[in-house]
């Protein structure tokens, strides 16, 4: 089995995360699927304390953000690394409502997220 892939934590310590037990739990999906979708870069996963999590953010109403998935695969298209990614999704642009890219795309504001990763890419 392979190594689940990690960004750098680059989260404040105030961002809430989610072991991958409770990400299981939340998705109502096996431990080893839940690697699968870190493996493939459907989800990002950090690692504090030698555990890896997963931001709270990246869910809601037992299911993952909408959007997030594909997101995640422009910015990798883009280049960007997974500490890169983490780092843009949390990064403040008071022009985008939620003032985050990931509150933007938890407040559906999915495509003009989407909009600007991809324009980063040219």
């Amino acid at each position: 089995m392979s190594a689940i892939p990690v960004a750098d934590d680059v989260l404040g310590p105030d961002t809430a995360v989610l072991s991958l037990a409770q990400v299981s739990t939340e998705l109502g999906l096996s431990l080893n699927k839940v690697r699968q979708l870190l493996r493939d870069g459907h989800l990002l996963a950090v690692r504090r304390d030698g555990e890896v999590f997963v931001p709270a953010d990246f869910f809601a109403g037992g299911t993952p953000v909408k959007g997030l998935s594909g997101l995640l695969t422009v910015l990798a298209d883009a280049g960007f690394s997974r500490t890169e990614m983490l780092r843009w999704l949390y990064t403040a642009d008071d022009s985008l409502p939620g003032t985050t890219p990931i509150n933007a795309l938890r407040t559906n504001h999915g495509t003009e997220v989407k909009r600007r990763a991809q324009a980063m890419a040219f």
